[in-house]
C-alpha cells in the first residue's frame, strides 16, 4: 500500500467491511510502543482512559485521613 503526497491511504474494502469502518466514520491513530493502530474514535478514547487509569494504579499512598482532607477542603 502506498501513501499519497497528501498522506492518504486507502483502507482495503475487506478490512473496512470486517471492522465496520463506514464512510464518515470517525477514526484515530493510536501510537503505543512504536506501533500505530487505526481505531474507531470511541474505542481510542476508551483505550486512552484505560491506559491513564492503569498508569495511576497503586500511586495513591496512605497519606491523609478523610477527616484531614475534609478539613483542608473546608478551608
Amino acid at each position: 500500500m502506498r501513501m499519497t503526497s497528501k498522506g492518504q491511504v486507502t483502507i482495503p474494502r475487506a478490512i473496512r467491511d470486517r471492522f465496520g469502518f463506514l464512510p464518515g466514520a470517525e477514526v484515530e491513530f493510536v501510537a503505543v510502543d512504536g506501533v500505530i493502530t487505526l481505531v474507531k474514535a470511541e474505542t481510542a478514547r476508551l483505550d486512552q482512559a484505560d491506559r491513564a487509569l492503569a498508569a495511576l494504579e497503586g500511586s495513591a499512598g496512605a497519606g491523609m485521613t478523610t477527616d484531614e482532607i475534609m478539613t483542608l477542603t473546608r478551608g
